[in-house]
């Protein structure tokens, strides 16, 4: 069964009189252990696609199924614990809570989850020894750099074993050598922990890494290149 399956999905938003297809019948399956990239130029869907699975926005037409539930037919509150239990979400502001330590935002979705207190402290601890911030859980995001502050944010989105990790351009704000090591963690944790990933991006490096690559224009799959 498909970790995501798309179908008939249309979003379309008016810009002043013009009615921009953001997406346009977009049909897409992801199979668990994938690791696949949306690739297009701005405009052409790839993060409207993105948040459309992630239930971050409603379409105006079509299903979205994630494990088993359609979440196109979910109140705002089933939802939400579809969010909380399936998917782990890496944005390229990190959305980490500067007030929080590196263990306090990778520990949230475990909380939320309501996972005891011993094996909510065993999950954090194995899981950012994973991502390479062993030694650094006290540290609050404004004491880490931009690379350490992403981890943390990868942390956060696998913690609670999520069907799906959806990453939207999760390396734009990274030098060249930080995006590398990210990309290799991730391609590592896709490798050893069969995680399915999922990108929205521009990033060559990303495209090269990624086994699938589904390539966007005008709201529309154009092209679905598999290695």
């Amino acid at each position: 069964m498909s970790i995501v399956s798309v179908r008939g999905l249309v979003r379309h938003y008016k810009q002043g009189d013009v009615t921009v297809k953001a997406l346009d019948g977009v049909d897409l399956d992801i199979e668990a252990g994938e690791f696949a990239a949306i690739m297009g130029p701005s405009g052409s869907g790839k993060t409207t696609l993105l948040n459309q699975i992630g239930g971050l926005d409603q379409p105006d037409a079509g299903s979205i199924t994630i494990d088993g539930i359609e979440i196109s037919k979910l109140s705002s509150g089933q939802l939400a614990d579809v969010r909380l239990r399936k998917l782990g979400f890496v944005f390229q502001s990190y959305n980490l809570v500067p007030v929080l330590s590196a263990y306090e935002n990778a520990e949230f979705v475990l909380l939320l989850q309501g996972m005891p207190a011993a094996e909510r402290k065993q999950r954090v601890m194995e899981t950012l020894a994973s991502v390479g911030l062993q030694g650094m859980e006290h540290r609050r995001p404004g004491e880490l750099s931009g690379g350490q502050q992403q981890r943390v944010a990868v942390a956060r989105a696998i913690a609670g074993r999520p069907a799906l990790v959806l990453a939207d351009e999760p390396t734009a704000n990274l030098d060249s050598k930080t995006s590398d090591s990210l990309i290799e963690l991730m391609k590592s944790l896709n490798k050893e922990h069969g995680i399915t990933f999922l990108f929205s991006t521009h990033d060559p490096k990303i495209m090269h890494a990624a086994r699938r690559v589904l390539w966007m224009n005008d709201g529309t799959l154009e092209r679905d290149e598999r290695k």
